[in-house]
């Protein structure tokens, strides 16, 4: 691979099953699909190394039937084969757009993906391979929050980079709050202390305790990623 262009050497993008929705009211938009796969392959492009998590709240969560009175293990199972639905589609679109990308789960289902191996991991990334990581920690009551964070760690990420639907974290909810101010910068304390919705706790305290910084940004804003990529500063920076 080429030398990095930025500051990165390698990340660790932390997507939502939600924002793979678009338009539509559940599943997979195409078009935004694609537009993420090509993104991702911009990142490459500078030379950079890309991991990624999904979540699969698109398509199910176990969190939500386990307060209707499901078993919460069984929920959680159910939303973690969701997330390995959405890391077979963003490979096909990956390798579509002209990538090359893995799929590494943390559930033994081997007629479409690879377990997750860490140091397997590791060398797929070092050549320059996408590799996406579903199905979780492979744990019931983790989120794919926690999962990114282990990853990160995992894999020596130089920044877990959280894509969202606003272009930051703010004071309040900028959809419903006119008044609510946008952070440039904050650290691992004062997220958990004012529980700010950046990630889950337990995922904040992981990154905080192994020096991996968090950026939170608009996965909706075009070119976003790449520019953050680039090392510009783009959405809110979480640190120690």
């Amino acid at each position: 691979m080429p030398e990095p262009q930025s500051a990165f050497r390698r990340i660790l993008l932390k997507l939502s099953g939600e924002a793979l929705m678009g338009r539509e009211d559940y599943g997979i938009d195409p078009d935004v699909l694609t537009r993420i796969a090509t993104e991702i392959l911009q990142v490459q492009e500078l030379g950079i190394q890309v991991g990624v998590v999904i979540g699969g709240g698109n398509i199910f969560r176990g969190a939500g039937l386990a307060r209707a009175g499901m078993d919460r293990v069984t929920g959680d199972h159910m939303g973690m084969l969701a997330t390995l639905i959405n890391a077979l589609a963003l490979q096909d679109a990956l390798e579509r757009v002209g990538s090359h990308a893995r799929v590494m789960s943390a559930l033994q289902i081997h007629e479409v993906s690879e377990d997750y191996i860490r140091r397997r991991a590791i060398r797929h990334l070092e050549k320059g391979r996408v590799t996406i990581f579903a199905a979780g920690t492979g744990n019931p009551f983790f989120t794919t929050d926690t999962a990114a964070a282990l990853r990160a760690i995992e894999i020596g990420a130089d920044v877990l980079i959280k894509a969202t639907k606003v272009d930051g974290v703010y004071t309040a909810d900028p959809k419903k709050d006119a008044t609510a101010r946008r952070y440039d910068h904050l650290t691992f304390d004062r997220v958990i202390a004012d529980r700010l919705n950046v990630m889950d706790t337990t995922a904040v305290v992981m990154c905080r305790e192994n020096n991996v910084p968090i950026r939170v940004f608009d996965l909706h804003a075009g070119g976003a990623l790449v520019r953050l990529a680039r090392g510009e500063s783009v959405g809110t920076l979480v640190t120690g």
